[in-house]
């Protein structure tokens, strides 16, 4: 299977020494993407100090660029290679990791509330063993995390909010007032270009028409032509049928007679048959058997009754007298080496 067929993160996994590790430090870093207040050559130094002990044997890099791109397939793709192969005892080790590199500056983010709650529920971790470990670490209990749907949480962490709010409308009001100017113009246009549409749909229906009666003539004659060369084909194949029984039959009966002969006579042949035989296929006496073999092989080609289907049937026996004199010498030959 070509490796373009599989995702960044899938490929990862394949060359990974242990899967689960390289599953663990995409989840971790995408929980430090989400610190705040942090440069990104922070977060790779933090991501290695945690895993140190990880046997994944690749780059950060690669796990880095995947978890700022908020790929959600690889997240859920690491999240169930976790879920799988995880104890009980790594488990809370991960989360024991994730919410150490996501409060190393004493604040949790909005994004890593619900990113370690998720976890927690991925490695069947209970919210009061998740809240409990969390007071260890930090001191400071895991509260609730705000709510950003609501006006109240942008009023508090973005005092301009109701300012861009007013502008938004604004600017969304002009945006309707714009669309609906360009719609009536575009009504406008579109009735000025009715009867150029009707006209031209007309002559177009006017060109089908005309295009389809061409066609069926054309589709006639290439019916005609074809019903032709099927024809033609048939006769030519019934020629070469009628030539192959022809020459089936001439062979089966001189193979009829050579055996009729074979019963008839048992005595040796004469002594210089040899030489005739080599004379039959063009060589002298002396020729090796290699020699027999490459001289039977041009021969029955130059003489093969195949070659004479088309002439007349006397060409035919002919050819197939010749073929059988060659197939006869060329036997002997093989036998007598």
């Amino acid at each position: 299977m070509s490796i373009a067929r599989f995702s960044p993160f899938e490929l990862l996994l394949l060359k990974s020494r242990s899967q689960v590790d390289t599953a663990t430090l995409l989840l971790l870093a995408w929980v430090l993407v989400h610190r705040q207040h942090v440069s990104e050559g922070q977060r790779r130094r933090r991501l290695a100090q945690v895993t140190a002990q990880f046997r994944h044997g690749h780059e950060l890099g690669p796990v880095m660029g995947i978890a700022h791109s908020q790929d959600l397939q690889a997240i859920q793709l690491a999240a169930e290679v976790v879920r799988k192969e995880c104890s009980k005892e790594r488990s809370l080790s991960i989360i024991h990791q994730a919410i150490t590199v996501a409060t190393d500056d004493g604040e949790i983010s909005l994004a890593n509330h619900y990113i370690l709650r998720f976890l927690a529920d991925l490695l069947n971790v209970t919210p009061a063993t998740l809240s409990t470990l969390f007071q260890e670490l930090t001191g400071k209990p895991l509260l609730p995390p705000e709510d950003p749907s609501r006006d109240t949480y942008w009023q508090q962490h973005d005092p301009e909010y109701h300012a861009r709010q007013a502008q938004e409308a604004q600017a969304a009001e002009r945006q309707a007032k714009e669309a609906q100017a360009k719609a009536e113009q575009r009504q406008q246009a579109k009735t000025d270009k009715q009867q150029q549409k009707q006209q031209e749909k007309q002559r177009q229906q006017e060109q089908a028409r005309n295009a389809k009666a061409r066609a069926q003539r054309e589709k006639e004659q290439r019916h005609r032509e074809k019903a032709q060369q099927e024809k033609a084909r048939r006769e030519q194949a019934q020629q070469e049928r009628a030539s192959r029984e022809r020459w089936q039959q001439e062979q089966a009966r001189q193979e009829e007679s050579r055996r009729q002969q074979r019963q008839r006579s048992s005595s040796p042949p004469p002594p210089d048959r040899k030489t005739r035989a080599l004379a039959v296929l063009g060589l002298t006496p002396g020729a090796s058997r290699t020699d027999v073999r490459q001289a039977y092989r041009r021969m029955a080609q130059l003489h093969h009754p195949d070659r004479f289907y088309s002439e007349s049937d006397h060409q035919v026996a002919l050819a197939s007298a010749r073929f059988q004199r060659i197939k006869s010498a060329y036997d002997y030959l093989m036998q007598t080496y």
